[in-house]
């Protein structure tokens, strides 16, 4: 367990907003849990769990102790007749995962390449990308509880996964057990996770039916690409539409997209008959928030060093040089944020609902 004091944490968030945390600390095993947890002081300090920084707004200074988590390692668990059930650390890269699960043989997740942040935040946002979600692939964690020490595993049902959603996003305590009695309902700020578990299918096909991947296959004269061009052809398209975050500070998509009524819908179409909408399976529509940003004329905008990303306006961006006094601050960023929410809100009567974490 390392210990350091008023860390910088512009490298640790990939907006890189410049912000401090008076003490972090570096966990690299369960051990290191416990042996924080049993510390006289910071074992009764709040306490903050930070990931990739991929998806977090820092808006000052961070009081409660930052947990940076750095747990390792890539393995195979089961084969069964049906799936590969394979396991990685929190602190691996997701991307990296992804494609280490390809080189061995394991197909399934190549949909959601290049997403940034950790495999221990995966869960967490229940990411996804052209199709897949974390969860339809999803198997089991194990975590700590960080009031208890106790160590739990949860599978799919329990973490109540939702479009970029689950239960370490809501506070609360009280709620369904899991195997081991422990109450699942409600882990916002007191769990972390140590591992995550992934089941990917031995039958695999291609989860396809996006443009972008539709045109791909046109160019490849493709009719069933392998899970290889699949991987290549996601990461080809989220660099040519999306900023890399090592040269442009940004978080990725900023809202969520929102899923009205057929009804709604209705009214936001007699509103403007171009609105970019999706039929879902249970009779829903989702809306691409991205164009209703972009309708509303603020792609390319800017709050001081905060700006909407001009080839794509779901996503904000830092349009800072990276030093402490040219670049974005999290308010700035929080400001542009609600403006475009009240813009779009005015326009269409729909609020958008931010993604990142806000701290």
């Amino acid at each position: 367990m390392l210990v350091e004091k008023n860390v910088p944490l512009q490298a640790f968030n990939t907006f890189h907003i410049v912000a401090k945390a008076h003490t972090l600390v570096r966990i690299a095993s369960e051990s290191d849990v416990h042996a924080l947890l049993k510390h006289p002081e910071w074992g009764v300090e709040p306490k903050f769990v930070l990931g990739g920084g991929s998806n977090i707004v820092f808006t000052g200074d961070v009081k409660p102790v930052v947990l940076k988590v750095e747990i390792m390692g890539r393995r195979l668990v089961l084969e069964t007749a049906k799936a590969f059930i394979v396991e990685a650390g929190a602190g691996e890269s997701w991307h990296d995962f992804v494609a280490w699960t390809l080189a061995q043989g394991y197909p399934g997740l190549e949909n959601m390449a290049l997403i940034p942040g950790t495999v221990g935040a995966s869960p967490v946002q229940n990411i996804g990308a052209y199709g897949v979600e974390l969860q339809d692939r999803f198997e089991a964690l194990d975590a700590v509880d960080l009031q208890t020490g106790q160590v739990f595993t949860l599978n799919a049902a329990q973490c109540a996964f939702g479009y970029r959603d689950s239960v370490f996003k809501h506070g609360g305590s009280t709620g369904p057990a899991s195997a081991d009695g422990h109450q699942v309902v409600g882990l916002k700020d007191r769990a972390l996770i140590l591992r995550v578990r992934f089941s990917l299918p031995k039958a695999w096909k291609p989860v396809l039916g996006y443009a972008d991947i539709d045109k791909k296959m046109a160019e490849h004269h493709c009719t069933r690409p392998t899970a290889q061009q699949m991987f290549d052809w996601v990461c080809e398209i989220r660099r040519a539409k999306l900023p890399d975050p090592q040269v442009i500070g940004n978080a990725g998509s900023f809202f969520k997209n929102p899923t009205v009524t057929l009804e709604q819908c209705a009214d936001i179409i007699a509103r403007d008959p171009k609105v970019v909408h999706y039929r879902l399976a249970d009779g829903s529509v989702k809306l691409a928030a991205g164009w209703l940003i972009d309708s509303c004329g603020w792609r390319g905008k800017s709050v001081g060093h905060a700006g909407v990303y001009e080839k794509q306006a779901l996503i904000l961006v830092n349009r800072g040089d990276g030093s402490d006094s040219h670049s974005a601050t999290g308010g700035e960023v929080m400001t542009l944020a609600r403006a475009i929410q009240t813009s779009v809100y005015e326009r269409f009567g729909i609020m958008l609902e931010a993604e990142p974490v806000v701290v």
